[in-house]
């Protein structure tokens, strides 16, 4: 069992197949040492867990929980890209899009659940990260929470 597996399994969580794309698009793509992953949605065995705006329809808490989710996803697409998580060297950069009620100003929050998971994973030496949280109108499947990441991998 590779180091990242077994922190996974730690931790309860595995990483699931890789999400179909619902566009014209690839999961991931390589330019150099880096991974550029699509938005990934929190999707579980291919549904949503929830839809709506955060504020209005999903807590932020449940929305952080989902952002861990879009994680898992964007880490197996990742995987399917290089093979190995344990080749990632450093999580680069987190861009995440939280589908927000008007009044909602809690992005960063909810981001926290994706930031938070990747230091649990890989710890802080390669876990930290960069990070953008963008709140937006809509996201694709009225999903309320979609990250993408950047990783450089050896």
């Amino acid at each position: 069992m590779s180091r990242i597996d077994a922190r996974l399994a730690e931790l309860g969580l595995s990483i699931p197949a890789v999400a179909k794309p619902v566009a014209a698009y690839v999961p991931a793509s390589i330019s150099g040492h880096l991974v550029f992953t699509a938005g990934q949605l929190p999707f579980v065995e291919g549904a949503l867990p929830a839809t709506g705006k955060v504020g209005a329809e999903v807590t932020a808490e449940d929305a952080a929980r989902y952002a861990g989710l879009c994680v898992l996803n964007a880490l197996a697409a990742v995987q399917g890209v290089i093979g190995s998580l344990d080749r990632i060297t450093r999580i680069v950069k987190v861009t995440g899009f939280v589908a927000s009620s008007p009044d909602f100003t809690g992005q960063p929050v909810v981001l926290n659940g994706a930031s938070t998971l990747l230091g649990e994973i890989f710890g802080d030496e390669i876990g930290t990260h960069a990070r953008s949280a963008v709140g937006v109108a809509v996201l694709p499947l009225d999903s309320p929470v979609e990250v993408e990441l950047i990783v450089e991998f050896a």
